[in-house]
């Protein structure tokens, strides 16, 4: 019975969430209305939205890692980047897409460049948008093989850990995709408009508790903060340290430069996040959106890793044997189902499901988009109406969730043998792999006019991974020969990859054909 509330608040979210994603059925049966909402969705919808996409399980388990591993705030600095990034993002990409009136957005590329760029982007867009959001799902489960080992008094066996991550993963993906293919955008946005509430609450909620459990309040808590507490400009030794800069990831540089183009990534030339934007009234609204969901941002994130620090000292106040001392994600959930009361432990669960949710809704949205329109659409006949298109994209969103979890269980997999990876450095990462190709790509496109073609973009776009590659594994430098490898930190894979690409796209000559065609477009519009 100690658990009765908590269950009951957990059947109530998921109540809402279906009823409210299920009831933008019939709003949603013309291509446009799936996709893009008919672009009628108000600007603060648009910016919880975007919010509940950045906001997944990672950041929710991940980020009060980062604080219970590092007692300060330093992981918040990168929030400098992602806020001139956004300004810069909706001074220029917004206004782009608009203009082209694009559905997916790598539609441009094909006007700018022709159809195999737009088909390589979209294609590195879809793998690693897949790959990334099956570990992103993985992290929500965590909570589960906790909740497992307290009623059961026990510790979980690996392969135990393993089935409960795989169990819970799967039913969360399969009700996700449900209401996502029946309700489309829509139901993305409006469910993820109440997570963004329940996950605020428990957020809120969960730090007034914390602060009532520590002995000796303020004093104590300003006491356990770990130099530097908000910023570090890279000079550990009183002087610039370059190496130190590129191989650490939470430095002031890699707040401005490194983290402006992580952003320029996922909310300029990813279609999970410009979806959402492109739901907005008009290009006004979406950009003020874009630039708001930033500022909202920081003090939401702050609270996580604020989290993360009061666990820190509550557990060296209140030392637990029991606790997860290998897996710092696994501190807070935890702390949710040991320590706290019946009822809040059921409210910070069903954020913890909110966050997953909320940013696999869009992932599927998006990626069944892509596909559709960047690959199937072209090649139906020009009679297909939307309804023939409506089934495309609804068989399309539930292939796409099959393929996450399959992702998902394979990071289970992997996760329940090494504990000890990193779950922010492990998502991140994997974007730093490709993003930074297809940005490059976009900014030659925007800010030349005769530079880059198909088959210089392609290329350009496999240089900029083979950098990436070479940098971030180790064991590719041992290849050749390296014996002191030099592996720079996660948020500055994205930066190479697009310089590189930048530097091979820009040695290419758009031909005059594509050069006259981007000229009549103009003219047109």
């Amino acid at each position: 019975m100690h658990m009765f509330w908590d269950i009951l608040v957990l059947l109530l979210y998921f109540a809402v969430i279906l009823t409210i994603g299920l009831s933008q059925r019939s709003k949603s049966v013309s291509v446009e209305g799936f996709t893009l909402g008919d672009r009628q969705t108000p600007w603060w919808a648009v910016v919880a939205s975007i919010i509940a996409a950045e906001i997944s399980a990672a950041t929710f388990l991940g980020a009060p890692g980062e604080g219970f591993e590092k007692r300060n705030w330093t992981y918040v600095q990168l929030a400098i980047g992602t806020i001139l990034a956004r300004i810069f993002v909706s001074a220029v990409f917004i206004p782009v897409y608009y203009k082209h009136g694009v559905i997916s957005i790598y539609e441009f590329l094909q006007t700018r460049f022709g159809p195999v760029t737009r088909k390589a982007a979209s294609i590195t867009f879809m793998i690693t948008r897949v790959l990334a959001m099956g570990t992103r799902l993985y992290v929500s489960a965590i909570i589960v093989v906790l909740a497992f080992e307290m009623l059961s008094e026990r510790s979980a066996a690996p392969m135990e850990k393993f089935w409960l991550f795989t169990v819970a993963l799967v039913l969360v993906t399969l009700l996700t995709a449900v209401y996502t293919s029946i309700g489309g955008i829509r139901a993305v946005i409006w469910t993820d408009f109440i997570q963004v509430g329940v996950l605020v609450a428990a957020v809120g909620f969960a730090i007034v508790f914390l602060l009532g459990k520590i002995d000796g309040g303020w004093t104590a808590i300003v006491g356990h903060i770990q130099a530097p507490a908000f910023f570090d400009w890279g000079a550990p030794n009183g002087h610039l340290d370059f190496t130190y800069i590129l191989t650490n990831e939470y430095t002031m540089w890699a707040a401005f430069v490194a983290s402006t183009f992580v952003t320029m990534a996922t909310h300029g030339i990813d279609q999970d996040t410009v979806q959402r934007m492109l739901t907005a009234k008009n290009r006004r609204q979406s950009a003020f959106a874009t630039v708001m969901s930033g500022i909202v941002d920081v003090p939401i994130v702050s609270a996580f890793v604020f989290i993360g620090l009061l666990l820190s000292l509550y557990y060296q106040q209140n030392p637990d044997a029991a606790m997860p001392h290998e897996d710092s994600r696994e501190v807070f959930p935890y702390f949710i189902l040991h320590v706290m009361p019946a009822g809040l432990r059921g409210l910070v669960t069903a954020g913890i499901l909110a966050t997953a949710m909320g940013s696999l809704s869009t992932a599927l949205n998006a990626l069944s988009t892509s596909f559709a329109r960047d690959f199937i659409f072209p090649k139906m006949s020009p009679d297909s109406g939307d309804a023939s298109k409506m089934r495309v994209l609804h068989w399309s969103t539930l292939m796409f969730a099959v393929c996450i979890i399959g992702v998902g269980v394979t990071t289970a997999w992997y996760v329940t043998w090494h504990p000890e990876t990193r779950i922010i450095p492990l998502v991140l990462g994997i974007l730093g792999y490709t993003f930074g190709s297809i940005l490059g790509i976009f900014l030659v496109a925007m800010f030349t006019k005769s530079r880059g073609n198909d088959l210089g973009n392609v290329l350009a776009m496999t240089g900029g991974f083979i950098a990436v590659l070479f940098f971030s594994v180790k064991e590719v430098q041992a290849v050749f020969g390296i014996a002191k490898p030099f592996i720079i930190a996660f948020p500055w894979r994205i930066t190479l990859g697009t310089l590189t690409t930048v530097a091979f796209a820009l040695c290419f000559t758009t031909t005059e054909n594509r050069q006259a065609a981007i000229r009549d477009f103009k003219e047109v519009n």
